[in-house]
């Protein structure tokens, strides 16, 4: 089962590893903030992953988890912070994000595979009774839910032409950052 932990820990490291570039690169082609914040929130989520790693490992020390807890937190308010400015830039100016097709593709193949990395990860944790990987299961349903909301956006802009829909949908990686900020840093006190 220790195994299995770590093969789910591994398949999502590499999933928001190409993820990250997918995603950023498409909002740079398209001027997407949505799609440039789920592409950060990947990378925040690499970190996260790579924290549930080392404590499955067994190297979890209070001054180590705390410095880790405290980079996230950190992270999550830099990632609400960008989409805050970004968002009100974008609104305000009427920029019209380009579509991307790769984009919602990838969105959508996303939802799929953090639903059922999700699912893996509660069942294993369940049986090892590690309580790091069945949060680690929430987080990646969020993850799940954060890639499901922000392709609404997305493919709302391309199928309907509703250019705020996609900056708008970055508001929920907003709300989600600014939540796991505060949390994380509670954790780390």
């Amino acid at each position: 089962m220790l195994r299995r932990g770590f093969a789910l820990e591994y398949a999502t490291l590499a999933w928001n590893v190409v993820g990250a570039v997918v995603l950023v690169l498409a909002a740079i082609a398209t001027g997407s903030v949505a799609l440039a914040g789920f592409g950060v929130d990947s990378l925040i989520e690499i970190v996260a992953s790579a924290v549930v790693v080392w404590q499955l490992k067994g190297g979890a020390g209070a001054g180590r988890e705390r410095r880790a807890l405290r980079i996230i937190a950190i992270s999550f308010a830099l990632l609400a912070l960008y989409i805050a400015v970004q968002t009100a830039v974008t609104l305000s100016s009427h920029t019209h994000p380009g579509h991307s097709i790769v984009g919602i593709l990838w969105l959508a193949t996303t939802v799929l595979v953090m639903f059922a990395l999700a699912a893996g990860k509660r069942h294993t944790g369940e049986r090892l009774g590690n309580t790091v990987l069945l949060t680690e299961a929430r987080v990646t349903v969020i993850d799940g839910a954060l890639a499901a909301a922000v392709l609404a956006g997305v493919a709302l802009n391309a199928a309907m032409g509703w250019w705020w829909a996609d900056p708008l949908s970055a508001l929920v990686i907003l709300v989600y950052g600014v939540r796991e900020a505060r949390h994380a840093w509670a954790e780390a006190a």
